[in-house]
């Protein structure tokens, strides 16, 4: 791909959410203006490279709705509406901002399921094909097209002038940047992309503080793991490897979200993140700050996940046994409670003990990369283990 067509690409996709805002005031329903701006969006890849629009917001709008018209010409009781509609003006720039927020609002119903949402928010706003977003979630693109189906079909009666549930956005965006990456698509990229969009227009404290999130967790991947796909803990990690543009800006950006008083989940999350990234060396880590950051998100969110990460900040501030003490009150049914168990452990001296919960983080690992983690931990420790027990 050209750098030229790249960028097309880019433009195209940024103006996406504008466009079918502008589709939906002009009268088309959600599901018809989404699938006229995916028509139009293929159309651009294949023209704008030879014959580029000087107005490409203008041209997506007339392309789109050309689309939406010659889909909705088969129902007759319609044109009397088209005729009407297609002769109003265009909205002004600060309806179009509007409409973009809405249209986080509306990928991000609570009727949906959070992978509909997450689905839905990449194809709408973040202007992804369906291809490309099954491709990311390595699922069948028919597999994909049926969840994107379902989902325009739940919320394609729900009114443009509803208001949100902002919290609900950040939920799903943070679910994508999760997913990291994968094939040709890096999600964790499209996530920040997004978030900076959505942050521009809103201006809220807690957008702030997923945005400095995403960008502080995302400067340490290049040292996440080796070039044959080994995970590499965060202590290990080789620090001159990470992004240190991309830390400068998270941190700055936190600052100005914490400046505000209004303190959330995701600024407190994103104060842990910035503590790390502080620190030069794993032994010069704050972790007293860290336990202490840990209480507020516990405070705010009461998160069992939160709890977990607290026990293995007590263990590194307060010593392996304080850490002990406070995972023995979590349910070990969490996700990665047997890994942590067996960190604390492993630093307590009790390395059979270790070795054991090693093997069985290991059977529970969502994924293979940390399943090959954990099970090279319990062989490490095995083997110092075997003279003791010949």
């Amino acid at each position: 791909m050209s750098a030229h067509t790249a960028a097309d690409e880019a433009l195209l996709r940024s103006l996406t959410p504008t466009v079918i805002g502008i589709l939906v005031r002009r009268g088309a329903d959600f599901a018809a203006a989404e699938d006229a701006m995916q028509e139009a969006l293929v159309e651009g890849v294949r023209v704008w490279p030879d014959d580029p629009p000087r107005d490409p917001q203008g041209w997506l709008v007339t392309v789109a709705w050309r689309k939406f018209l010659d889909a909705a010409r088969a129902d007759a009781s319609r044109r009397q509406r088209e005729v009407r509609v297609e002769a109003e003006p265009l909205p002004a720039l600060g309806e179009a901002v509007d409409d973009t927020l809405q249209l986080y609002f509306l990928c991000a119903h609570p009727s949906l399921t959070p992978a509909s949402a997450v689905a839905l928010t990449l194809r709408a706003v973040g202007g992804l094909t369906t291809r490309q977003i099954a491709q990311a979630y390595l699922v069948p693109e028919a597999t994909m097209a049926q969840r994107i189906s379902r989902a325009k079909r739940t919320v394609s009666g729900v009114r443009f002038n509803q208001p949100g549930d902002l919290a609900t956005v950040l939920r799903v965006l943070y679910l994508v940047f999760n997913e990291g990456y994968s094939g040709d698509i890096d999600l964790a990229g499209e996530a920040i992309r997004l978030t900076r969009q959505l942050a521009a227009r809103t201006k809220h404290e807690e957008v702030a503080g997923l945005l400095a999130l995403m960008l502080l967790h995302h400067a340490r991947r290049p040292a996440r793991s080796t070039a044959d796909g080994r995970l590499v803990p965060l202590a290990e990690q080789d620090r001159s490897l990470w992004n240190t543009r991309l830390i400068t800006e998270g941190v700055a950006v936190l600052q100005a979200a914490l400046a505000r008083d209004r303190l959330g989940e995701f600024q407190a999350q994103a104060a842990i993140a910035a503590l790390h990234a502080d620190a030069r060396t794993a032994e010069e880590t704050d972790w007293v700050q860290i336990v202490e950051w840990y209480d507020e998100v516990v405070r705010l969110t009461d998160s069992p996940v939160a709890r977990l990460n607290r026990a293995v900040a007590v263990g590194e501030a307060d010593g392996p046994r304080a850490g002990l003490t406070a995972l023995a009150l979590l349910d070990p049914a969490l996700p990665r409670h047997a890994a942590v168990s067996a960190h604390l452990h492993e630093r307590d001296g009790d390395l059979a003990t270790a070795a054991r919960l090693y093997t069985e983080a290991a059977q529970a690992a969502a994924s293979l990369p940390e399943r090959d983690h954990l099970t090279r931990q319990a062989a490490r420790l095995n083997t110092r283990l075997r003279p003791q027990r010949e």
